[in-house]
């Protein structure tokens, strides 16, 4: 397995600060518990992405969906998946949304996470590398000894891209991955710092139109068809110790997940919110799927492509991620 620096100081981080993790969010009293339904703790800090994947968090804090189960919900935006699982376990965070490939990095690394819901998979489309107007980059394959933007190194981003560059006979180390949060990647691609960017929505939109940015490739395709993207994790001590809390936070957002999968509107309603879209763009950006459960067999999936592409050492059975299994 070949870790990036970035990828060695956050994984690193994370191990160093795992014992803090007892410590998550703001304390709550067993007599303040006992008023609140029994849950354990009705305060909770979660991390999201700026980005459609997070739209069911965001649908159920806006609907009441977490106060009725007797939870206060801050949702704090994030850059990136890893950084956001070194703050969950640092003890900043309860829950954070993250993408699985950080999720089962971190794994790999002794980190203990559960899944404790699923948020996004991919659709065509939904997750594209793109170039500058005009780019003398027309395939993939002229990516060779390019520079490349990502918002983290090693997660699902370089993961998709280096898929890519398997079916045009490139390795990973043909190219260079520069860190920047989706946000900044309209500038870098107008100035050169980098060749292409890998985005999501609505940066993918956001981008043609303000730099008119070309689409050079869909990354989802062949092996990652469908793939599935995000979902929300904790340590698993944290759901250890709030069995009930864990439980409330899983049945709000499923209420969210399964109206984020069958009224789209409802998500364009919500990007604005939290993104820095308006209404007219949400409208007319490429969605990915909302999935309304966590699948065993589809997180097995990502594990799986992990350590066909050398991003783990070992096998993880993703049972070990769900909430009532060993990790």
């Amino acid at each position: 397995m070949r870790f990036g620096l970035a990828s060695r100081v956050v994984i690193a981080g994370i191990a160093a600060t795992l014992a803090l993790s007892a410590c998550t969010g703001s304390g709550e009293s067993a007599d303040t518990a006992a008023n609140t339904g029994g849950l354990e703790k009705t305060q909770l800090k979660i991390g999201a992405l700026p980005i459609p994947d997070s739209a069911a968090l965001y649908i159920a804090n806006s609907r009441g969906f977490f106060k009725e189960e007797g939870l206060t919900v801050t949702i704090e935006s994030v850059a990136g998946g890893a950084q956001a699982q070194q703050a969950l376990v640092g003890g900043s965070l309860d829950a954070t949304q993250t993408n699985y490939v950080s999720a089962f990095l971190a794994v790999s690394a002794g980190i203990k996470m559960k899944v404790i819901s699923d948020l996004y998979q991919a659709a065509p489309d939904a997750f594209d590398i793109m170039v500058p107007k005009d780019s003398p980059i027309t395939t993939p394959a002229d990516l060779k000894g390019k520079k490349i933007a990502v918002n983290s190194r090693k997660n699902v981003g370089t993961l998709a891209v280096t898929a890519l560059l398997k079916t045009q006979g490139l390795a990973e180390t043909d190219v260079e991955f520069l860190e920047f949060p989706f946000p900044e990647m309209a500038d870098k691609l107008k100035t050169g710092i980098v060749d292409a960017a890998w985005m999501t929505e609505p940066h993918l939109t956001a981008v043609q139109k303000t730099i008119g940015a070309q689409k050079l490739a869909d990354t989802m395709v062949g092996p990652l068809e469908g793939f599935p993207v995000a979902g929300v994790v904790v340590i698993e001590e944290f759901a250890n110790k709030n069995p009930k809390t864990t439980a409330a936070f899983q049945r709000a957002i499923a209420r969210a997940q399964q109206i984020s999968a069958a009224d789209r509107r409802a998500v364009e309603e919500i990007l604005p919110t939290y993104t820095k879209i308006d209404a007219a763009t949400a409208a007319v950006i490429t969605l990915g799927t909302f999935p309304t459960g966590v699948d065993e067999a589809r997180l097995q999936r990502v594990a799986d492509v992990m350590l066909e592409q050398g991003y783990l050492k070992s096998k993880i059975e993703a049972k070990t991620l769900l909430p009532g299994n060993a990790g």
